[in-house]
């Protein structure tokens, strides 16, 4: 039944949703120990979530497990207020479970990920280098959250998600969708309603407020000092940082200004460069563009309005140059079209 099952998703031939979701349980027996995988933000928290309540009673044990350190004042008041459940990664014998499932990302979005052999893979974001293997992969990159789709896998369980998955689920598509002013679909604006009565919209009010460190503003002074305009984009490295969430706040704040096509925030994080993009999405792919200048360097890619790059620093072949706003713009502008 599986196998058929397999091949039927292979084939494209999915025709609703109750189809998927029969696909995805087919691969799990009862004595299963699963692990989820999630690079945490709001989207993968609440999907993870949502995972392990479609799993509950069909495996014996399901942990979720990221491999980030969560900084992010707001993604802490939510794993905080909604008492989610991880683990870090790097303390987790991953060969002891015996089916790993990878959620609101894929295998090649990060080294520590590409280390594991997933039996399923659920996302929103563009598919990389053709595709996977798993067993069961449903890649939806049309979406602009992948909290949709996991809303779609519990109604079609008929799963009423609690108060506390239900308000993990909204914020998080309030949040990839940026209160659908991003790339979004009718499917987002269905759950996005049908979790509208059953979340705790105050609590997600709290989590958007919870939002920055006061020590963290000084690195807005230094990206707006460094900060380049050319063509209407503006650049800005802001070097070492404690945590590259600053990178996208500082990005997203730029991006509210008037008559820009394209904003580039950069930073060092240990040892690595990371590079947020934004652009507008008409005619333009933040991800595409994120590849096409570091994806033969290091993790690479994202939306055609958002995305972002990780690199380490040895591989930039730098020498004994620093890495400035004039090394971002120029890799840039050599590889816009």
């Amino acid at each position: 039944m599986a196998n058929k099952i397999y091949k039927k998703y292979r084939k494209g031939a999915w025709k609703s949703a109750r189809e998927r979701l029969h696909g995805f349980w087919a691969i799990f027996e009862k004595e299963d120990t699963v692990l989820i995988c999630i690079n945490a933000d709001p989207d993968a928290l609440a999907c993870a979530l949502a995972i392990k309540r479609l799993l509950r009673y069909r495996v014996k044990q399901v942990l979720i497990a990221h491999p980030n350190e969560i900084r992010r004042l707001n993604n802490v008041a939510m794993v905080e207020r909604l008492k989610i459940p991880l683990e870090r990664l790097g303390n987790v014998k991953v060969q002891e479970f015996s089916k790993k499932v990878i959620v609101d990302s894929q295998p090649t979005h990060l080294p520590v990920f590409e280390k594991i052999d997933f039996d399923a893979i659920i996302d929103h974001h563009p598919i990389v280098n053709g595709g996977y293997s798993a067993s069961f992969v449903d890649i939806r990159p049309e979406y602009g959250s992948c909290s949709t789709m996991l809303v779609e896998y519990l109604r079609a369980a008929n799963m009423k998600p609690s108060v506390a998955m239900a308000t993990a689920l909204f914020y998080a598509i309030k949040v990839d969708t940026q209160d659908f002013s991003q790339r979004a679909l009718l499917a987002d604006g269905i759950s996005f309603r049908y979790l509208f009565n059953i979340a705790n919209r105050n609590l997600v009010k709290k989590f958007e407020l919870a939002d920055m460190r006061r020590s963290e503003l000084k690195y807005f002074n230094i990206a707006l000092q460094n900060l380049k305009y050319s063509k209407a984009r503006l650049y800005t490295h802001v070097g070492r940082v404690r945590s590259p969430d600053i990178l996208v706040n500082i990005a997203d704040f730029l991006n509210h200004v008037d008559k820009i096509d394209w904003v580039f925030v950069s930073g060092i994080h240990g040892e690595r460069l990371v590079v947020i993009f934004r652009c507008d999405g008409y005619r333009k792919s933040a991800g595409k563009l994120a590849e096409r200048i570091f994806g033969a360097l290091g993790s690479a890619g994202g939306h055609k309005e958002s995305a972002r790059a990780e690199v380490p620093l040895k591989k930039l072949s730098l020498g004994d140059k620093e890495f400035t706003t004039n090394t971002l713009k120029r890799l840039a502008t050599r590889h816009m079209k």
